[in-house]
C-alpha cells in the first residue's frame, strides 16, 4: 500500500511538472514560459553553453544572428549574437548568446509590464551606450577585465515611451513620481534575470545607466 501512495504521488508531481515547465528543472528552457523557480537556475547554465543558449534562443521564437568570432587574448568575442527586433537604440549590439536570453526575458517580465503598469504606455526604444568595449573595470590600467570586454554587459542609458516621453536614469533615477518607480522596478526585474546590475545607488560612475551583464556567479547575482 504505502508503494502504491507513492507511486500515485510520483505521478502527480510528474503530471504537474509536466504542465508546468518553468519549475521543473529537467524540462528545456523555452523563454515564452512564465518565471518559474527554475528558470533563474536554467539562465544561468547558458552562461557557459553558447550553444546551448542558442538552441533556447531558437526553441523560443526568438529571431537572432550569429556573428563570427572577432578580437583576440582577453578581448576575443567567440559568441557574437544580436537581436535585430529588439528596440535597443542605437541599433542592437552583438552580445554574448546569454545576455541577449536576458534580455528577452527583462523586456517582457520587466520593463513592458512596468512602462504599462506605473506609466501607462508602452516602451518604443531602450537607449544605451553600447556593450563591447575591450578594457579593464573604470578604464584602470591595472585589475580585472570588465564583462564589457567580451561584450557580455551593456549599458542602459533611457527609456523612450510611445507618447515621446523620454525616461532617463540621470534624470529620473532620483525624481519623484512614476518615472523614478518605472527605473527602479525594471533594475529589481533585471537581477532576475542578469548575473549582475549595478545602477546609480552602487556609485557615482552608474550615475546615468544600468549597466546588466551575464558575469557567472556563484553566489547568485549582484543587484545594486
Amino acid at each position: 500500500m504505502p508503494a502504491l501512495i507513492l507511486l500515485a504521488l510520483t505521478l502527480t508531481a510528474k503530471g504537474w511538472l509536466d504542465a508546468h515547465p518553468e519549475h521543473n528543472p529537467w524540462a528545456p528552457l523555452d523563454l515564452r514560459d512564465p518565471p518559474g523557480w527554475a528558470t533563474e537556475r536554467k539562465l544561468a547554465a547558458l552562461r557557459d553553453d553558447p550553444a546551448g543558449c542558442r538552441a533556447v534562443l531558437a526553441r523560443s521564437g526568438v529571431q537572432f544572428k550569429t556573428l563570427d568570432p572577432i578580437g583576440e587574448r582577453t578581448c576575443l568575442r567567440p559568441d557574437r549574437t544580436v537581436l535585430p527586433d529588439y528596440p535597443l537604440s542605437p541599433k542592437t549590439p552583438p552580445t554574448t548568446c546569454a545576455l541577449a536570453a536576458g534580455l528577452e526575458l527583462w523586456l517582457r517580465d520587466g520593463v513592458r509590464p512596468a512602462a504599462t503598469e506605473l506609466l501607462g504606455t508602452k516602451v518604443m526604444r531602450i537607449e544605451h551606450f553600447g556593450a563591447f568595449s575591450c578594457r579593464r573595470l573604470y578604464g584602470r590600467a591595472e585589475g580585472r577585465w570588465s564583462e564589457h570586454a567580451t561584450g557580455n554587459a551593456i549599458d542602459i542609458a533611457a527609456f523612450v515611451l510611445a507618447d515621446g516621453r523620454r525616461i532617463s536614469v540621470l534624470k529620473d533615477w532620483e525624481s519623484d513620481g512614476p518615472e523614478a518607480a518605472f527605473l527602479h522596478r525594471v533594475r529589481d526585474q533585471g537581477c532576475q534575470v542578469f548575473g549582475t546590475v549595478l545602477s546609480p545607488d552602487y556609485n557615482a560612475a552608474h550615475r546615468d545607466h544600468l549597466h546588466i551583464d551575464q558575469q557567472s556567479r556563484g553566489l547568485g547575482s549582484v543587484c545594486r
